[in-house]
């Protein structure tokens, strides 16, 4: 039943009339309005069981079967078991069921139609559910940052007040901090919490504990595509409408729509959060954190360089070494390097690049095309052409399979020779296959890459002639550092560092060819 004989207030009357006309004194009312009652993890439902076990419930009365719950089995084992191993009478009005009344033969039937029902209802909210996502509209109620167009409530607009928090947020994980210190960042300055935020905005009392963020809500609003403006749609789904579990779903079973509501937080600094927080930094025991870490790797061995310090060094002996290099008795040498090396190395070439920006910016665009652009291109023309050719031969393998299955079928080859080329052009086929998803990964981050080449524009404008690092310059200018190992040039200690942008990857200028080496022979000397 719909509508207002189904509402809360009508269910009430019901009960409250059934009880008085029938004798029942000191009822108790058990509400859990708006939970689903294919689930039996109801707040008052529950409360209610823990009052039966103690012995102050005598019977249970509902409207009807459905009310008590929609999955016939944990109702009937309700009806049938706990109430009766506990003397508890139960009725329910509309169905005719009295416990007290001996046993109905159609109850469990009834218990069985409501559960078809949930489960029939399920079902179609899923199709209808399925087709506005796949239309691009939203499947959930706007994330904190946002709120619903009052003038279209299929629309989302930018709540300000929340936006400037989840920029800030943003800000803070570039700047080199995780979601526990952002935490701690904005319960220091006293910023309401989200559930605080609502609760200011529709006029009610503020919560307790308002400005205490919660590590785990920063990571949510981290990782939301929703903040660049578009619409991500089936990130979770649940195996049966009994269970309340979501089951994160992988990028490919996503349905992502671009440009559908106003954006945040740009889509670069986005995928460069998303970046570092796969790269994640922890603070040594010596609570200090080196401002490359995550970001430095060998160029042997390809392994992280791990930041070390100690509580005793002033930082002038922190350094990076290989992972993999343990006291001569790993796989790979130490690639030793110190950060006051490495940060002068970072801060020159940064330098360099954004002052050759601000001389001319046709020569260098025209440079780092050439760099990265011409080249890449040759080898991104062949891999599309592989690509193009290994998906011609998953076709023709299909069609192998059926033509091999049907000879099977008619004897024209033995079961175990069908057996054996079907095993090898399966494992052909899964080879294939993955190379073709691996290839079509680097082509659509190629030319993502193209497209993102003027968002480095806006990152270099904004620090010509910079005479300091910070972790934030760091984080919006670097992806990643490769440091090779030291070698002897002319008895000089000489060291390669490479330095990968972001947005441009390399950058080779004809810079200063002594200042690494020059480094690199001060670093020997404090050694």
């Amino acid at each position: 039943m719909d509508g207002d004989s189904n509402s809360i207030d009508s269910q009430k009357a019901v009960m409250s009339k059934y009880a008085s006309d029938n004798g029942f004194t000191n009822p108790v009312f058990f509400i859990d309005d708006g939970v689903s009652g294919v689930t039996f993890d109801r707040p008052n439902f529950n409360r209610m069981i823990v009052e039966i076990e103690a012995g102050n419930v005598a019977t249970v009365i509902v409207k009807d079967m459905s009310r008590l719950g929609r999955d016939y089995l944990k109702v009937g084992y309700y009806t049938e078991i706990f109430f009766v191993e506990r003397d508890v009478r139960y009725i329910a009005i509309n169905d005719g069921v009295d416990s007290a009344k001996g046993d109905n033969d159609f109850t469990p039937f009834r218990n069985l139609f409501n559960d078809f029902y949930a489960k029939d209802t399920s079902k179609k909210v899923r199709a209808i559910k399925k087709a506005q996502g796949m239309a691009g509209e939203h499947l959930t109620k706007p994330p904190y940052g946002y709120k619903v167009d009052p003038n279209d409530r299929k629309k989302w607009i930018v709540d300000e007040e929340a936006a400037v928090v989840v920029k800030r947020i943003f800000d803070l994980c570039v700047a080199g901090n995780g979601p526990m210190r952002i935490a701690k960042i904005l319960k220091a300055d006293k910023v309401l919490t989200t559930r605080a935020h609502y609760a200011k905005q529709k006029g009610k009392s503020i919560p307790d504990n308002p400005y205490s963020w919660n590590e785990s809500t920063i990571a949510a609003v981290l990782e939301r595509m929703d903040y660049c403006g578009h619409t991500v749609n089936f990130k979770s789904y649940s195996k049966s409408h009994k269970l309340k579990k979501r089951i994160p779903t992988t990028k490919e079973q996503q349905a992502i729509f671009r440009n559908t509501h106003e954006a945040i937080v740009e889509e670069a600094v986005f995928e460069r959060v998303q970046e570092l927080r796969a790269n994640k930094r922890r603070p040594t025991k010596a609570e200090r954190q080196g401002m490359f870490s995550g970001l430095v790797f060998c160029a042997d061995c390809g392994s992280k360089l791990h930041f070390a310090t100690c509580k005793s060094f002033d930082g002038s002996q922190d350094n990076y070494r290989c992972a993999r290099y343990k006291s001569n008795t790993g796989d790979c040498t130490a690639h030793f390097i110190r950060e006051e090396v490495l940060r002068k190395i970072v801060l020159n070439r940064i330098f360099a690049v954004t002052a050759m920006f601000y001389e001319d910016i046709t020569a260098f665009m025209e440079l780092i095309q050439k760099q990265r652009f011409d080249e890449a291109e040759k080898d991104m023309k062949r891999k599309r052409r592989e690509v193009g050719q290994a998906r011609k031969r998953i076709a023709e393998l299909d069609r192998i399979f059926k033509r091999i299955y049907e000879d099977d079928i008619n004897g024209t080859i033995s079961h175990e020779r069908f057996l054996k080329l079907s095993a090898e052009y399966e494992a052909e086929q899964k080879e294939l296959t993955e190379k073709v998803k691996a290839e079509q990964q680097e082509v659509d981050t190629y030319e993502q890459n193209k497209s993102d080449f003027d968002s480095s524009a806006a990152i270099i404008r904004k620090y010509v002639g910079i005479t300091e690092l910070t972790p934030t310059i760091v984080n919006e200018f670097i992806k990643k550092i490769v440091v090779h190992a030291p070698e002897k040039i002319d008895g000089k200690r000489f060291q390669k560092v490479d330095i990968v942008f972001n947005f441009v990857g390399e950058i080779h200028l004809l810079t200063d060819p002594q200042t690494e080496q020059k480094e690199a022979n001060k670093q020997e000397k404090t050694a």
